[in-house]
Order: structure tokens, then C-alpha cells, then sequence
């Protein structure tokens, strides 16, 4: 059935009430004024003098920095999590456990830093670089496991059977067998994981410390004081790179499964 005007007048509303604002927002990190609500003329200054503001690059540098670390200790955590939960079956502790792993998803983002807050401070650990990293491990693993959980449920085991058979250790089977033919699930969690680092803000507020301060925090703060260009460049370079990573990510996951489309279709014509 082909959508209506009014189906389509609606998805023009929609679109444009979510992304408008941010092609705005594009469009005055170009602006030449000071005043980010007069337009002065097409300049790309403000980019220049992102490099002048040592705050921003060293709040940049921390958000790079505990994004990549945490994005990759919870897509390690989320897949071991997602193969505990669907090879296992029901072990004794599954609804705790999967309770555990999901609670993140559910739960208020002031609730999470609240209580992570209280923790380190009950184990004394200083709030800086690794109790903000702890954080965004603990709320961005969960997403990995939902991912990489999916493709495990539609996994042909018989491939991992076959190896075992002919002699290939458990261990050897998941790096050589299992983990080639999940990796796009993995590393769409890994990109997904590293997007939501990136944005994070309140779950950081609680947790961070001294020299440990994050480019959405730098950002909050210094918007309180007023909206500058130099905020509009650094948000837009922040959407690029979100934009680059889920376009890599999209071209990675589709290209890999072709690939297991070609290979499972060349072992079917061997057959």
C-alpha cells in the first residue's frame, strides 16, 4: 500500500522536528558573527580557534580516551555475557544475572550514576579516569550483549559442532569458528557502545573527577554561561564523527554478511 499525503506530511513533520535543529546547528558553526542567532557570512574560524582552547582539546582528548577503553572492555564483557546467556541455558542465577546485565537499559541514568557514586565512594576509590571509565563500561556493556545476543539466537551451531568434532579445541573453535562469524554483531556493538560514551553526560557528572572532565560536560558548562560559535563547531565535528563511525560500522556489518551469503553459497554448490 502506498503511503498517503497525510502519511507523508507526517513523516516531514517528524524528520524535520528531529533533525532540524541540528542542520541549524551545522549550518551557524559556519557563521562569521559572534552572535550565533545573526548570521554574518560563511567563515570557518571558529574551527581555528577550537585549536587555541586548550579546555575543549583536553576535554576531547578524555572523551576519545575513556570511549575507546570502555567501548571495548563492555564489548568484551556484553559478548561474554551474551554467550553465558544463550549457550548456557538455565544455570542457577540466570534471572539474577541477566537482571544485572539489563538494569542499565531500564534504569534512570541519575539512578546509575547515583549509585556508582556511592560505591566508589564506599570502596574509597577517587573519582578520575578510572572510576569514569568503570561507569561507562557498566551502561554501555549491556547494549553490546542485546546485540551481540541477537546473532547468537540465529547462530548455526552445527559449524562449531563440526569443529569439535574433527578435533578443535572449545577455545580454538569460538576464535577461528564462533567469534568470524559474530564479528559484525560485535563490532556494530563496539561502534554503538563508543557513540553512547561519546554522549554521555550525567552518568559522567557523578563520577568524574579532576583532569578526568569530558567534552559533554565541557560543553553543559560552558553553555550555562551562554551559547558560543566555538560550542556550534565542536558539536559539529562531535555529529561528524558520530556519523562517520555508524556509517563505517553500517558498510563493515553489510559487507561481512555478503560475505557469509557467498560463503554459505559456494558450500552449498560444493554439497
Amino acid at each position: 500500500m502506498k503511503p498517503g499525503k497525510f502519511d507523508a506530511t507526517v513523516l516531514t513533520i517528524g524528520f524535520a522536528f528531529l533533525y532540524l535543529p541540528i542542520v541549524i546547528l551545522i549550518i551557524y558553526s559556519f557563521n562569521e558573527s559572534k552572535l550565533v542567532t545573526v548570521w554574518g557570512g560563511f567563515s570557518l574560524k571558529w574551527y581555528g580557534a577550537l585549536w587555541q582552547n586548550q579546555g575543549l582539546l583536553d576535554a576531547a582528548w578524555v572523551t576519545i580516551r575513556v570511549g575507546l577503553i570502555s567501548a571495548t572492555l563492555g564489548t568484551v564483557l556484553g559478548t561474554l555475557a551474551a554467550l553465558a546467556l544463550v549457550r548456557y541455558g538455565r544455570f542457577p542465577g540466570r534471572m539474577l544475572f541477566s537482571g544485572m546485565v539489563y538494569a542499565p537499559l531500564v534504569m534512570p541514568e541519575v539512578i546509575t550514576g547515583l549509585s556508582l557514586l556511592l560505591l566508589f565512594v564506599a570502596v574509597g576509590l577517587d573519582r578520575g579516569m578510572l572510576t569514569l571509565t568503570l561507569a561507562h563500561v557498566t551502561f554501555t556493556m549491556c547494549y553490546v550483549a542485546i546485540v551481540v545476543q541477537s546473532r547468537l539466537l540465529t547462530f548455526d551451531r552445527s559449524l562449531e559442532e563440526a569443529a569439535l568434532d574433527l578435533g578443535c579445541p572449545p577455545v580454538r573453535t569460538f576464535f577461528r569458528i564462533t567469534l568470524p562469524l559474530i564479528m559484525p554483531a560485535v563490532v556494530s556493538g563496539w561502534m554503538l557502545a563508543f557513540t553512547l560514551s561519546l554522549d554521555d553526560l550525567v552518568i559522567s557528572s557523578f563520577t568524574t573527577g579532576p583532569g578526568a572532565t569530558t567534552l559533554p560536560i565541557k560543553i553543559y558548562s560552558q553553555v550555562r554561561l551562554g551559547v558560543t560559535p566555538e560550542i556550534n563547531a565542536v558539536c559539529t565535528i562531535l555529529i561528524g564523527v558520530v556519523t562517520i563511525g555508524v556509517i563505517i560500522a553500517s558498510i563493515t556489518t553489510k559487507q561481512r554478511e555478503l560475505q557469509r551469503l557467498r560463503d554459505e553459497h559456494v558450500a552449498a554448490t560444493q554439497a
